[in-house]
């Protein structure tokens, strides 16, 4: 019966608030309610945290001889996400009270910087997301406060890519993608390289990323250095795509990991020479090599595949031929294994969205503003990540099989 009570008191103080609320302007807009009551409540929270630090109440007794008392109040106007809010911000007379809410020269109240950084994870520009939420919101945030809010994530970045990392990581998936770049005055294509593993608790794990003038099994070797200097020990498989040099540099570092190049990538490149009306057939006789059941069998395949194809298309078979030992090696893992690793898929979806985020985007003043936009892009994706990858456990019991000791008992 209380809590009936109670709500009916709730309902009826709505009911008077909302009284001459017509439309959604007259709730949600530049003087609506909402506005009118952050006002209010921010006010007398910061009443309530001056009455905390005198250790009174306003006119309590206590106060007399105390030597600090109310001083008035002081002016401020602070940015939300409904627009700009004038604050009465009350004071001390001995100048020593420090809000809590709304500190001294804060300027916007909590959630109008993640407004902001949602907006700029989205691939928006900063001219973008002024006009945003000058436009819904009534906020006038100028450029060079949406740079600063944006610019406070470097520092988040650099702790990112420096943290520590797992000493095993049964699969590790290496891709780059190309940004354009005016640093120097022209535009040009720079490349981030990504990193993304796959932890024994087979969740997917972004690694770090990195901006280079261009992709070179040089740079990937630095790359591959720095992750065994935050960590990581040992990977049973790294997938990789065709680039030269780059299979060889990781062996430098992690000389235990077997590196599979990623078929897709391979069928992709062998279609390059194929007159359009004949690669869905070529296509399908590439897919009887990478789908057999065995090696022996995908042996044959390639086999039957240079029989038919060699006459017309004899490169095809020689590239495969020629990295076979790399281009086989799920073959050397069960089924629960091998669809996760015989191509890049995994980090190409993750690059699939970076992309998407790019789009909008022209080209990049700086490496800083290109590793902001793809850090918080990719913080905003790997929160999609809540689910190991399938069939997982059995992978591992398999992986443990396999590798014996090079598999960690607890994890």
């Amino acid at each position: 019966m209380t809590r009936t009570k109670s709500a009916n008191k709730t309902d009826e103080l709505f009911d008077e608030l909302l009284e001459g609320c017509d439309s959604p302007e007259d709730i949600f807009g530049k003087h609506g309610l909402v506005k009118h009551l952050t006002k209010r409540l921010v006010e007398r929270a910061l009443q309530a945290e001056l009455t905390e630090h005198l250790g009174y109440a306003p006119h309590a007794v206590e106060g007399r001889g105390s030597g600090n008392t109310r001083n008035g109040h002081s002016a401020k106007t602070v940015q939300t996400s409904n627009g700009d809010l004038p604050l009465e911000v009350p004071r001390d007379r001995q100048g020593r009270f420090e809000p809590l809410l709304v500190p001294k020269r804060q300027r916007r109240l909590e959630g109008f910087d993640e407004k902001v950084l949602a907006l700029y994870a989205r691939g928006l520009t900063t001219r973008d997301i002024q006009g945003h939420l000058e436009e819904l919101y009534g906020v006038e945030g100028s450029p060079t406060l949406i740079s600063t809010i944006t610019d406070a994530v470097l520092e988040d970045v650099r702790t990112w890519q420096s943290r520590p990392l797992d000493a095993v990581y049964p699969i590790l998936y290496f891709d780059c993608l190309f940004v354009k770049s005016r640093q120097e005055g022209v535009v040009k294509n720079k490349a981030a390289y990504v990193a993304l593993g796959v932890n024994l608790q087979g969740e997917k794990e972004l690694l770090g990323l990195w901006i280079s003038e261009t992709e070179g099994a040089k740079f990937w070797l630095s790359v591959f250095t720095e992750l065994h200097q935050r960590g990581v020990e040992d990977c049973f498989v790294a997938c990789v795509d065709g680039l030269a040099g780059l299979p060889e540099a990781l062996e430098t570092v992690f000389p235990q990991t077997q590196v599979q190049l990623c078929i897709v990538h391979k069928v992709r490149q062998a279609l390059r020479y194929v007159v359009w009306k004949e690669r869905r057939t070529v296509a399908r006789d590439l897919r009887a090599i990478y789908g057999a059941g065995t090696l022996s069998e995908a042996e044959a395949a390639l086999e039957r595949f240079g029989q038919t194809w060699d006459a017309k298309y004899p490169t095809i078979s020689v590239a495969w031929q020629r990295d076979w030992s790399r281009l086989t090696v799920f073959f050397d893992y069960p089924p629960a294994i091998r669809k996760v690793i015989y191509t890049t898929n995994a980090i190409e979806s993750l690059n699939f969205s970076l992309r998407k985020v790019l789009k909008s985007r022209g080209a990049f003043p700086t490496d800083e503003s290109i590793l902001k936009v793809l850090y918080l892009g990719m913080q905003r994706i790997s929160k999609k990540w809540t689910m190991p990858i399938p069939d997982w456990k059995r992978a591992l019991n398999q992986f443990a099989i396999l590798l014996g000791d090079r598999v960690p008992t607890r994890n």
